[in-house]
């Protein structure tokens, strides 16, 4: 019998270039600082807009890419998991990734799901 014990996870997605097209959009990013572990990287960015790239058009850019994001880690869910058995806590939005709360079966599930990199259980430091 598989396991019924629900977990928050972390699930990142593989490359994706709409993604990093709307990533970019009226902004430049400057890699300011660099981690990994455990097949996880971490980066913290400075953020500079554009002079040409006004606040109203960053603002929108901004909401599509939260838009697709949310859709697209909402269709994997739909697509992969039984529906009402998952709860979709956030999307990640500068890393392409999502927190699920989710049985670690399901979580071997989306491990090999196309366009998961990386399902990590969330372990939080108390």
């Amino acid at each position: 019998m598989g396991s019924t014990k629900v977990e928050s996870y972390f699930v990142f997605m593989s490359y994706d270039p709409e993604y990093e097209r709307l990533r970019t959009l009226g902004f430049s990013f400057h890699p300011f600082f660099h981690y990994s572990s455990k097949n996880i990287y971490i980066y913290i960015y400075i953020f500079s807009f554009h002079a040409f790239v006004l606040a109203a058009r960053t603002k929108r850019g901004a909401h599509e890419l939260d838009l697709y994001l949310s859709t697209k880690h909402d269709e994997l869910l739909a697509s992969t998991l039984e529906p009402g058995t998952y709860k979709k806590t956030s999307s990640l939005v500068i890393v392409d990734g999502f927190a699920v709360e989710i049985t670690q079966d399901q979580a071997n599930v989306l491990r090999s799901a196309k366009g998961v990199r990386v399902v990590e259980k969330n372990d939080e430091l108390v």
